[in-house]
């Protein structure tokens, strides 16, 4: 046991003395290793991420009930985004050739409820592109994200909208004409002031039924404007936040050298210890 200890004690003051005598070794290893380290922080390479922020929303049947279908399946959106002749389409509006989104394109569900709710609440899908241009990596998840909007709820939705959109337009119309025949009603109104009481009587009647008409005509305005951004803002699939291209791996300077400083004065010291104890060999 103390023969083993002495041997030990012995490695380690002939490590220290191989380290003070060839200590231009591991100060060498140091600055070459800080050199390198730079160098390597140089180099290109810099990759960048753009994700862009989706809602699949969550359509209603025309009773109300919530309709359940590929289009709120966050599976579904990682199908689309990865099938070829999507990433062909995304590619071409982004300037870049289909391969440069082969592998580099993920999906992930935000924020995924669990429980009762899960069942209720819209899915957020962080839609995720990388690569190695910017502004093709931004373009590329835009294009992949208005893709996925088309090809999820926004139709059934869609035709929900017109519908919303033509009847509000409609009764926008009745509204205006009850309100130039109102006016009308009122000047004939100023005028029968001279009439008989049975002629005001019938003027009278006709304001109230303009009026009543244009009650009803408001409230249904109002309903129908309220169902129109309700399919606009909840149902209906959409980007929230569109992608934006940010800086992924690119190497820290800092860091680089640190790690390349460590490494060079670890080869020296080893090199320092295996040549002190080659040269001290008779």
């Amino acid at each position: 046991m103390s023969s083993d200890f002495e041997e030990r004690e012995v490695d380690l003051g002939r490590w220290k003395r191989a380290l003070v005598k060839l200590w231009w070794l591991p100060v060498g290893g140091l600055i070459v290793g800080a050199i390198v380290g730079v160098l390597f922080s140089f180099r290109g390479g810099t990759n960048y991420k753009a994700a862009a922020l989706i809602s699949l929303g969550q359509p209603t049947s025309p009773g109300g009930a919530l309709v359940n279908g590929f289009g709120t399946n966050p599976r579904a959106v990682s199908q689309i985004v990865t099938a070829a002749a999507v990433q062909a389409q995304a590619a071409d509006k982004a300037d870049m050739r289909p391969a440069g989104l082969r592998g580099h394109v993920s999906v992930a569900q935000v924020g995924s409820a669990t429980g009762t709710g899960a069942t209720r609440s819209a899915p957020l899908i962080s839609l995720t592109v990388t690569g190695t241009h910017p502004l093709n990596t931004a373009a590329a998840a835009n294009a992949l994200a208005d893709i996925v909007v088309a090809k999820t709820t926004a139709p059934y939705v869609g035709v929900k909208k017109r519908t919303f959109q033509a009847t509000l337009d409609n009764v926008t119309g009745q509204i205006a004409l009850i309100n130039k025949r109102l006016a009308v009603i009122a000047a004939a109104e100023k005028a029968s002031r001279n009439l008989d009481p049975l002629q005001q009587l019938v003027v009278i009647s006709q304001e109230d039924n303009a009026e009543t008409r244009l009650g009803n005509l408001i409230a249904q305005q109002e309903t129908l404007q309220q169902q129109l951004a309700f399919a606009k803002e909840v149902e209906s699939a959409k980007v929230i936040v569109a992608a934006r291209s940010q800086k992924a791996s690119a190497h820290s300077r800092n860091t680089s050298l640190l790690i390349g400083a460590l490494i060079g004065l670890l080869i020296g010291c080893i090199v320092a210890i295996a040549g002190e104890s080659r040269f001290s060999r008779p």
